[in-house]
This record gives C-alpha cells, structure tokens and sequence, in this order.
C-alpha cells in the first residue's frame, strides 16, 4: 500500500473478498475508493424495496439511474456537513442540531434552516427531523396555493389572461371600429352599403396574388355591416382578423357568452372592464411583495435541501452496505434482506427467499439463464391494489418434480401483502448434487413416459378413424361392408409374434447373465457391481451439477434487471440452503385411519407369484447354464486323457539315454 493512502479493510463475503465499510471514516474516504474495488456500479431508482423519496434525492441528475459518482457526491456532502461522520452508521430518527458542522459551508445553511423551522413551529427542542421539514414544506406550499388562488381571483381568464389581454388590445380598435359603423348604418339605412366593404374595392385586388394584399383587406371591415345589430361571432371574419378573433372567441367570448350567436356592445365593454381590474391590480403590485415571493422561494429551496440531507442521513448508510458489499443479502439476520429481494414465494412445501422484481422478461430470460440458478418467472396480481407484477423466484434447495408452467403459488411482498401468482416460464439448472443424482432416470422416465403417450394417442387416433371409416361404410353400404372385411390372416402377425417372443428371449437372457454374474460374487461384491452402474449412469450429471453449482452466480439475474454489476455474486450451495426452506415434518406415531390395508394373503400371494416367475425363467436357464458347464468339463478332462496317453506313448517309444535299445523292446 503507498504511503498516504487510506487503509480500507476486507472480507470474505460470499465466497468473494470485498471491502468493508463500517466505520465514518469509510464513508468520508470513499472517493478513494477504487472504483474495480466497488461490487455495483449503478442501480435502477425503480423496482427497489427501498425508500423512494432517496433513491430519486441521490439520482441528482434524474436519469432513473445511480452510479458510482453520485454516491461518493453524497458521501462527501454528509461527511462534510457533520461533524462525527460515525453519526452515520446508527442513524437516529432525528438529528441533533449540535451534530451539523456549521465550520462547513453547507452544514451553516442547514444549520441556520433547522432553526427557523424550529422557531416558526415554536419549538425549543435541540434535534431537527423529517417530520419537521415534511410540516414546513406543506405549510409553504399552502401559502404558495393560496396566494395563487388569491392571484387567480383577480385573472379573470385564469392562465390565459395576459394572452386574452394582448388579443384584445391587438382587435379593440377594429371591434370598436365595427360598431361604429353599425351604429351609422342604423342611423342612416342608406349609408350601409358606403360602410361596409364595396365589390369595387375586392376587384381591384383580384387579380393580384392574395397574400400580398393582406395589408389592403385588413382596413375592411371586421365583419359584414348590417344596422342595429351586434358581433356576429359565429359569421364570417375579415380573413385578415380571423385567427386572432378565433382565438379571442375561445378564450374569452365563449366563457363569458356561452353559446352566443353574437354580442353586443355592452358585452364587449364588460369584457374590457374585467381586463382593466386586471391591470390595475397587476399594477399595484410593488416590490415588496416581489420580495416576499422571492423569499418564500429562497425559504421552500432551503427547507427542501436539509429535506433531502435528512432522508440521506437516514437511509444513506443502508443503501451503501447494498450497494459497495451487498452485506445485507449475505447477512444471516432473519429480518435483514437486500433492496432488491422483493419478498417470499411459497410454491411446493417451500419458501423461496431470493425473488426479483422483473420489468423485462423477455430480456431478463435471455440473459439470467447465464447464473447457473433454477429461475421460475411467475406473474403476480393483487386484487387488493389492483395492479400485476412479474417476479424472478430463484429454488435453490428441494426436488423439482411438480415445477411446471401453469402451476400456482402465493407470493408476499415485504409489506405483507399476499399476491396470487403463476409460473409462466421456467430456466432448469441444478439445485444440489444429490438432486442431480436422479436427474438421468428421471428424463428416462419422462422420455418413456412421452413415448408410450404419444404411441397411445396414435393408435388411439387410428383406431378411431378405423372404427368412423367403418361407420360410414357399414351406414352407406352394409353388404359391400360384409365383403371387404379382411379375413385375419395368422401369417401377418407370426413374425410380430416372433418379434416379440425374440425380444423377451434377449431380454430374459440378459437378465439371466447378470444374475449368474451377480450369483457368483460375494454380497458385498453385488453391492459394488450396482453401486458402479448407478455411478456410471448418474455420475455425469452429478460432476455436471457440481461444477454449475460451484460457478452459481446472482450477478446475470441483476444486469438483466438494469443493474450494472462489478464481481461476482456467488451462491454456493450452504448459502443457497438459506435462501429456500423446505417443510420439514415431525414423526407421526398414529395410523393413518383412512389407508388402504392389503390382507397378508394377498402380499403372500403376489411374492409367491413373483417368485414362481422368477423361478420359471431363471431355473431352465440356469440347468441350461450348468449342462453346458459340465459338457464343457466333459469334453476338457477328455481332452486331458487323449493328451496323457499320447504323453505316455511317447515315452514307451523314446530311446534311453545310455544309446541302449528303446525301452519296451526285447533285445
């Protein structure tokens, strides 16, 4: 280590070395904390069983994420802003005013906030709490809301009024103008046609390009003159005017006049009153209460800040452990469980621990199946809250017999709240050796088992359609029916007689060779010869099982979810034994009453039968078996004989060694 640096602390947690943060002065150091060293490097703000006001306080730049940078930018501010960063690690329900450092720029402005909340609230206490800010910051936005109401009372088109305004001033002069013109054509019914716009004047612009013209057709007059009569606000408008007017109808004329086919002049003084005490109200607006807003302002900002450094000195210390080590995860606390355990599932006589909200599961699948975890996804729905959710339940200890897409189970959240659930998809992977060991003659079962179902619903199928084809014949034509009946034909079925009868023949044979093996070796020996089959068989998927299990990891099931995470999460076998529990049964000593008892006779009866077989089969076989033997030991001390009498003519023959006459001749 380089001399200078901080000296952090590690552990072996999940078969993983990783740093330990334990003390404040780990946090205060933790920008020096390599980042390779980190077990996450950034988080979903979503989907967590955390605090939600925090996770989005420390996701400063609002992204739905939080990384690395953004937690050591909160650790600084709490370290610096207190004055024993060891307040952290056993945060209490409020803090203590004497534990902000108010030397720190930062702790003086939340210092100076905590008193004036204190003061207003008339407080003389010495701690400062959520509670306390939570109160304030609704009693500012009140004031906010009534001062907007208050602003409102006065905006006689609400939002829209300076718009409203704007229009009006843009078209009073031409509205005013229109009634004028009314008002002379009404005096002088001849004076109409001079007042209102003259086909002369729209004919010395007709043959020029329109648009060109708009300052020509903006001097007519807003609407058609006609004497005595009010704004037609549902006629045709100056094309010049039109989109102004349009605008100033739907903000204003139709609230004021609701369904109003015209106005009058009096109605347009009433909406040019209503903007005049707009006006005169906007002007009496000085700079103190400028100054007043701008410093409730100032007040809600400040308020909301030491907000915010509250909620970090409470959860701040949580959420690091599970996001540098993932301590609670690890921890073997009962009632400690890591931001992204979700709750229990309880499906087949065992409670699932370790299960993960999902947001994709198309991707989540694709990816997870990589940590070498048996995955179930079901989906869950509360009739309670009325909303759906899928989870990632990981087994990880328990047979797997009964695991099928369709089955239900019962999932709690962590508040308690049960959930009806379904499993939707399944992703295999060993859950213990042992249960490894069956797994071979559990998918020979199953491949049987689909075999023989699939020849049943064959000949099932075919036997139907032979049994409707003959319905239908017999029903159209009984005597041609009768004729092209086939006659049974002995010959046809000999070979599948045969077959069959070869089949059983190898197969007692083999059978009948094994037994003689077996008959020839010790008890012990048996026992060695079925415990190497079973090895050979099981063997395999159980070195298979155990090197996946070695390797289990929860790192994929996280990165699916949208975590990025930095090592390994390894689950080995005795930790996953802790994230599934089992049911587990006391001995029952009473009867079950309502078993079925098979009468003695009859169990007597079946082994006799059973024996009786295996006699039937075993015993020619075994006579067979010794006859060849003892021919066999015949025809070899036969063999021995021909060779000892050969041997003994030979000698007879021989010469002797003195050079003498051969022995057995007469000299």
């Amino acid at each position: 280590m380089e001399k200078g640096k901080y000296r952090w602390k590690y552990s072996k947690v999940g078969g993983v070395t990783r740093v330990d943060v334990t003390t404040g002065a780990d946090i205060a150091h933790l920008k020096e904390l390599d980042q390779k060293l980190w077990t996450v490097l950034s988080c979903p703000v979503d989907g967590l069983e955390f605090d939600g006001d925090t996770l989005k306080m420390l996701d400063t730049d609002h992204d739905g994420r939080i990384r690395v940078q953004e937690v050591i930018a909160a650790a600084e501010d709490l370290t610096g802003a207190l004055k024993d960063p060891d307040i952290l690690i056993k945060p209490e329900a409020e803090l203590p005013l004497d534990a902000i450092n108010t030397e720190n720029a930062h702790g003086a402005t939340l210092a100076a906030t905590a008193a004036r909340i204190l003061e207003a609230a008339g407080s003389d206490k010495q701690t400062i709490s959520l509670e306390d800010t939570a109160k304030r910051l609704a009693e500012l936005a009140a004031a906010a809301a009534a001062g907007k109401e208050a602003e409102e009372n006065v905006l006689p088109y609400g939002a829209d009024t300076e718009t409203v305004l704007g229009l009006a001033n843009k078209l009073g002069a031409k509205i005013e103008d229109y009634f004028l013109r009314c008002r002379l054509a009404a005096f002088d019914t001849e004076s109409t046609g001079a007042l209102d716009v003259s086909t002369e004047r729209i004919s010395a612009i007709s043959a020029k390009e329109l648009p060109t013209c708009l300052d020509e057709i903006a001097t007519y007059p807003l609407f058609r003159v006609r004497g005595g009569q009010g704004l037609p606000v549902t006629e045709a408008v100056n094309p010049a005017w039109a989109a102004d007017f349009a605008q100033l109808k739907a903000l204003a004329l139709d609230k004021d006049f609701p369904g109003a086919e015209s106005i009058s002049e009096a109605d347009w003084k009433a909406v040019q009153g209503r903007l005049a005490t707009y006006l005169a109200w906007k002007a009496s607006v000085n700079e103190e209460a400028d100054k007043f807003l701008a410093d409730q302002q100032a007040e809600a900002g400040s308020v909301q800040d030491l907000h915010r450094f509250l909620h970090l000195h409470r959860d701040f210390y949580h959420f690091l452990k599970n996001f540098v080590t993932l301590a609670d995860f690890y921890s073997r606390q009962e009632d400690r469980f890591a931001d992204f355990q979700a709750g229990k599932l309880y499906i087949d006589q065992r409670c699932c621990e370790l299960c993960i909200k999902v947001t994709d599961l198309g991707r989540h699948g694709d990816i997870a199946g990589l940590s070498g975890m048996y995955l179930l996804y079901l989906d869950c729905h509360s009739k309670v809250l009325g909303q759906k959710m899928t989870i990632a339940a990981v087994v990880t200890e328990g047979n797997i017999r009964m695991m099928r897409v369709g089955k239900n189970a019962v999932f709690y959240d962590r508040n308690g709240l049960d959930w009806d659930a379904t499993i939707v998809k399944i992703i295999e992977n060993p859950i213990s050796v042992p249960q490894a060991f069956w797994t071979p003659y559990r998918k020979l079962g199953r491949w049987i088992s689909d075999k023989i179902n699939a020849r049943v619903a064959a000949k099932e199928e075919e036997s139907m359609s032979n049994l409707t084809a003959k319905a239908e014949n017999a029903t159209a034509d009984p005597a041609a029916a009768a004729q092209q009946k086939p006659a049974f034909d002995i010959a046809k079925y000999a070979g599948i007689f045969a077959a069959l009868g070869m089949a059983v023949g190898l197969l007692v044979s083999a059978f009948t060779g094994l037994f003689n093996g077996l008959a020839k070796l010790p008890w012990w020996g048996v026992l060695v010869v079925i415990a190497g089959i079973m090895l050979l068989i099981s063997g395999p998927s159980m070195l298979s099982a155990w090197l996946k299990l070695r390797r289990r990891d929860l790192a994929p099931v996280l990165n699916a979810n949208g975590w990025a995470i930095n090592s390994r999460i390894l689950v080995n076998s005795a930790f996953g034994r802790t994230l599934t529990s089992i049911a587990k049964y006391p001995k029952v000593a009473v009867k079950d009453p309502y078993r079925k008892k098979t009468p003695f006779w009859k169990v007597l009866c079946w082994v006799i039968v059973i024996l009786a077989l295996c006699a039937a089969i075993a015993i020619p076989r075994i006579k067979a078996c010794r006859a060849a033997k003892a021919a066999a030991e015949a025809e070899a001390a036969e063999v021995v004989e021909v060779t000892v009498s050969e041997e003994a003519a030979a000698d007879v023959t021989a010469e002797p060694a003195d050079g003498g006459a051969p022995a057995g001749e007469v000299q």
